[in-house]
């Protein structure tokens, strides 16, 4: 059959499920995209697919980021966790490719993206292997930033790269995750405020360097931090132990391990 035949369906599919049209915008990027070329099996399904450990969003999941992100003509856009592409390619089609940044920490993902993109006609997106909490910030300010993953707060960094009146999404939340958009606000305590809120999600966490994916929950070096810097709260540390340290003998004499020998374990 026809892909682009099917490409209407998967929209039309959607529409019937939400009871309403997508954003115009939205709606025809999706038609447009031709996502075979970031899934190969069943690329239609409103499912996820995961191959070499690059996610593609189902695109019903795709379609609720980018109502939240709500982008328009003109803007440049940022995505944090570039996965196979696809959503990267919608926004593409969206806003113009060259208006549309993308990163991933896993190296391979971003070759994986890059591919993909070029093949799907979207090669002017650019995509690089960055810490996804730091942003990209040698081409900021950027209108819209999408966060493909969880995280307690919105990244700083992230926020002090929008522009005036941009917009941030992502999942806040650690078990229960719920999907939001915020803009800076230097008049609100924690220096944004909520704009919008689609409703729960379930994506994995946000990673820094040296933390590998697959774990129910992985606590960022930059949540502990910022966590620290807002005051004491006990239970928010864990203690844990270094075998391979216990058994060359660096123990303190009551049996506690020794910190000051081990350094920061975050």
């Amino acid at each position: 059959m026809d892909p682009a035949v099917l490409r209407d369906d998967m929209v039309d599919g959607l529409e019937h499920a939400l009871g309403r049209p997508l954003p115009e915008a939205i709606g025809l990027a999706m038609r447009t995209v031709p996502r075979r070329e970031f899934v190969e099996d069943a690329p239609y399904d409103n499912r996820p697919s995961t191959v070499d450990g690059a996610v593609t969003l189902a695109p019903g999941t795709v379609a609720r980021l980018l109502t939240a992100l709500d982008p328009r003509e003109e803007d440049d856009a940022l995505i944090v966790g570039a996965g196979a592409g696809y959503t990267a390619a919608v926004l593409a089609e969206i806003l113009d490719d060259r208006r549309v940044h993308a990163l991933d920490i896993a190296r391979p993902q971003v070759y994986r993206a890059r591919s993909n993109l070029e093949a799907a006609g979207y090669g002017g997106v650019l995509v690089d292997c960055r810490e996804g909490s730091s942003g990209l910030p040698e081409y900021a300010p950027y209108d819209r930033i999408l966060v493909e993953a969880a995280a307690v707060e919105p990244p700083r960094d992230l926020l002090d790269q929008l522009a005036d009146g941009g917009r941030l999404v992502f999942p806040k939340g650690n078990t229960d995750q719920t999907l939001v958009a915020v803009t800076p606000d230097d008049d609100a305590a924690d220096g944004y405020r909520r704009v919008d809120e689609r409703g729960p999600v379930r994506f994995a966490p946000l990673l820094v360097d040296g933390e590998q994916p697959g774990v129910t929950r992985n606590r960022t070096r930059r949540e502990d931090r910022e966590h620290a810097e807002s005051g004491p709260d006990p239970g928010w540390e864990h203690e844990w132990l270094d075998w391979d340290e216990r058994l060359s003998g660096r123990e303190r004499s009551d049996g506690a391990p020794n910190w000051g020998d081990y350094g920061d374990r975050r």
